[in-house]
């Protein structure tokens, strides 16, 4: 193309100017550090030019490296013996060279208030050109062009050209903040908390609960033998404590083999941390601490954090990680319609496990922002994120009238509520004017219609402050919950979860109705950690074992191991984790958790860059007792 053939020109110019021998130059100063204290120094600066202009004689360029960049200027006439040879290395300049600058700080005389080191500039003695570009660039590195900017290209062209997107300084910027919090991370664990980092374990093997295990065969095991990439150092952290370890942590890798979305990645890190002889509240003030340092909120959030049961959490917002920077509300009215002859809400509460549910959203005051019939009705996007959230009959709508007792929208709507309109209102608490939003049919859908739906109209209204910083515990989940598909119950967080000690002592013996001792951390409507007190005794840990399923037999297959460490004298413990990527992905505001991992893979669990995963050869897979079958 022509841009490849005048960019490979371009670098050609500038390649006369590279020592045909290799160099490991030294500098004496990082680019972004140079400010007005540091006029006359003088300095060497190694990095890539950012951009470069000439100005009707006098050439300029910015150099850059990780910490910043900093104007760089050919002297005047005659300073130098070597002046011409400089400026003409300087003209021949172009975007991503690499250089090195010797060369004297003075202050600007036209000073640039949008960069740090805007007010200085270096005046160049030598100037050495250390590597060029010799293939077109896909975008442009600098943040200071426009044209050809990397957040204008595909997220495919960036991932495929990885080594030149981590390059630009806001990539640069989030590897950076990934890298203190995790400090931050340890300096708390380990000075406050005296913990101890233990690495466990990569190659395991597989276990029956949570997602798909990646899988590695065993060559010198028997046919058919597999390792499993850890989904999470769960069993061995458990096992640390039965081993006195009393305080673990480790920054953790982990696999799992799971459909990927933007906060997804097949491969991704935890903090992982189990400590004995504590209750829940112990480890919830190390989790607050370690989240407040590596966040750097200790000063905006205060300690205990909010906290709200996983009942109240699905009651009022219908998620087990409700967004509470802006209010809404949402109430269950099963009672209230028990009666009720409007036939859509009729039908769905004669059926088990469902419920309608009102959200009342006050846009009464909302002006021009009052959210419109036309995104209420089918096709309007309210609508439609209630049926693409599975509500086959999207939302029902209506608005309390002026008198505060009656309710004024749709006739059928309004005249099958009529009787009860004003226990609705009361039991909602919706003032005038206010906007009701039903969704009827299963539970477990009509939450997710809803917390879909209130996020919707918080936009609409721009309900939610960008600055804000909504921190909660979500505790007493329950134990297991019901997979319809299946029809058997499966443990909420995993089955190593102590249970409610009040529940567990009513009914010992049938625990799919209790609740348990665990508690997620919850940030702005995401849920970036969370953690348990952990069964430590074998007798407990098989009666949960048989609410899942899971016979004697398979048991002891799968957990044998742990089970007889349970009969060594198991300390009580309990322990968090909390997802590095996605903490740092919120902390930088970032779309994706792709934009905060170094050498991310794609949806489809691809890495563009190096080409993974790859093909093996028939050799590799005989090897392994594998055979490929068309």
């Amino acid at each position: 193309s022509s841009s490849s053939s005048s960019s490979e020109t371009e670098g050609n110019a500038t390649k006369q100017f590279v020592s045909s021998l290799l160099s490991w130059p030294t500098r004496t100063t990082l680019c972004g550090s140079l400010d007005i204290s540091s006029v006359g120094e003088k300095v060497s600066l190694c990095g890539w030019v950012d951009k470069q202009r000439d100005m009707g004689g006098i050439c300029f360029a910015d150099v850059r490296d990780h910490s910043g960049l900093v104007q760089i200027i050919g002297a005047a006439e005659g300073i130098h013996a070597n002046q011409a040879k400089i400026d003409e290395i300087l003209s021949s300049l172009r975007s991503e060279c690499v250089v090195k600058v010797v060369g004297v700080v003075r202050e600007r005389n036209n000073k640039n208030k949008n960069i740090k080191t805007g007010e200085v500039e270096v005046e160049v003695e030598s100037i050495e050109v250390l590597n060029v570009v010799s293939k077109s660039l896909p975008f442009s590195i600098s943040e200071s062009e426009k044209a050809g900017n990397a957040e204008k290209s595909s997220e495919e062209v960036r991932l495929k050209n990885r080594v030149l997107d981590l390059r630009r300084p806001k990539m640069l910027k989030n590897l950076r903040r990934r890298h203190e919090a995790i400090r931050q991370m340890r300096k708390v664990l380990e000075e406050e908390f005296d913990f101890m980092e233990i690495e466990t374990p990569v190659l395991s093997r597989p276990t029956p609960e949570g997602a798909r295990d990646y899988l590695v065969p065993a060559r010198t095991a028997s046919a058919g033998s597999c390792y499993a990439l850890p989904q999470s150092p769960q069993l061995f952290k458990q096992m640390l404590m039965v081993s006195g370890c009393d305080r673990y942590y480790q920054v953790a890798r982990c696999f799992r083999d799971e459909d990927l979305r933007a906060d997804r990645q097949p491969e991704f890190t935890q903090l992982d941390v189990e400590m004995s002889f504590t209750d829940a509240d112990g480890i919830m003030n190390v989790a607050e601490r370690v989240f407040l340092e590596a966040s750097g909120m200790h000063k905006k959030v205060q300690q205990p954090f909010r906290r709200m049961t996983y009942a109240e959490a699905m009651e009022k917002y219908g998620s087990d990680k409700p967004d509470l920077r802006f209010d809404l509300e949402m109430t269950t009215l099963n009672d209230v319609l028990k009666d009720t002859e409007f036939p859509p809400f009729k039908s769905a509460l004669e059926t088990s496990r469902s419920s309608v549910k009102v959200l009342v959203v006050d846009d009464s005051q909302a002006g021009k922002n009052k959210i419109s019939n036309a995104k209420l009705k089918p096709k309007g996007e309210i609508f439609e994120d209630a049926v693409n959230a599975g509500s086959a009959s999207g939302v029902f709508f209506c608005r309390v009238a002026e008198d505060g007792k009656t309710l004024e929208g749709a006739k059928g709507l309004v005249e099958g509520l009529a009787k009860c309109a004003e226990e609705i209102i009361a039991k909602s608490t919706a003032p005038p004017g206010s906007l009701l939003l039903f969704v009827a049919g299963k539970t477990k859908v009509v939450n997710t219609a809803l917390d879909k739906v209130r996020h919707k109209c918080a936009s609409v209204l721009n309900l939610i402050d960008p600055k804000a910083h909504a921190v909660l515990w979500v505790t007493d989940f329950p134990m297991f919950e019901y997979n319809e598909d299946e029809e058997r119950f499966e443990a909420c967080h995993h089955p190593f979860t102590a249970p409610n000690t009040e529940d567990y002592e009513k009914n010992p013996d049938d625990l799919t109705e209790a609740r348990a001792i665990a508690y997620d951390l919850v940030y702005n409507g995401v849920e970036i950690g969370g953690g348990s007190l952990r069964i430590y005794r074998r007798d407990v840990q098989e009666k949960v074992f048989k609410a899942i399923g899971m016979s004697t037999e398979e048991a002891e297959d799968k957990f044998g191991y742990l089970l007889e460490a349970f009969q060594y004298g198991a300390p009580p413990h309990g322990g968090f984790a909390i997802g590095v990527d996605r903490l740092v992905m919120l902390l930088c505001g970032a779309k994706s958790i792709r934009d905060v991992i170094a050498f991310p893979k794609t949806t489809t669990g691809q890495c563009l860059l190096t080409r993974a995963p790859g093909e093996a050869t028939t050799e590799q897979l005989a090897e392994l007792n594998i055979r490929r079958i068309d």
